[in-house]
C-alpha cells in the first residue's frame, strides 16, 4: 500500500468518525432531552441544554472533518487547486464553528461581552 492510499484510507476513517460524532451525539443529546422532558426539569432549561449537546456534537464533528480534509487534501493531491478548495472548505467550518462556539457561550458572534454565564456571575 502506497503512502498515497495510506493517506486516503486514513483522511477517510477521519471522515467517518466525524460523521460518526456528529450523529451519536445528536441522538445521545436526544434521548437525554427526552428524559429530561418526561422528568420534572423545567422545558425550557432542558430545550437549552439539548441545543447545548447538539452544537457540541457538532462541532466535534467539524474538527473532525476539517483533520480528515488536511489530511486527505496536502498527502494525497496536493495541488494549487485542491488547496484552494481546502481552503474555502476550511474557512466555512472555521466560520461555522466560530458561530456555534460563541451560541454555546451564550453571546452573539460580534459581541465583545462576556459569556451570559460569566455576565450572570458578576
Amino acid at each position: 500500500m502506497s503512502f498515497e492510499e495510506t493517506a486516503e484510507t486514513v483522511g477517510q476513517a477521519i471522515d467517518g468518525a466525524g460523521i460518526a460524532v456528529i450523529v451519536i451525539g445528536i441522538l445521545a443529546a436526544t434521548a437525554i432531552f427526552l428524559r429530561r422532558l418526561t422528568g420534572k426539569d423545567n422545558r425550557s432549561e432542558a430545550y437549552t441544554q439539548y441545543r447545548m449537546g447538539i452544537g457540541r456534537a457538532i462541532l466535534l464533528g467539524l474538527e473532525l472533518l476539517v483533520a480528515a480534509d488536511i489530511i486527505k487534501t496536502v498527502a494525497v493531491s496536493p495541488t494549487f487547486r485542491s488547496a484552494g478548495v481546502l481552503a474555502i472548505i476550511v474557512a466555512i467550518r472555521t466560520f461555522l464553528s466560530v458561530t456555534l462556539q460563541h451560541e454555546l457561550e451564550g453571546r452573539g458572534l460580534f459581541s465583545r461581552g462576556p459569556a451570559r454565564s460569566q455576565a450572570a456571575e458578576a
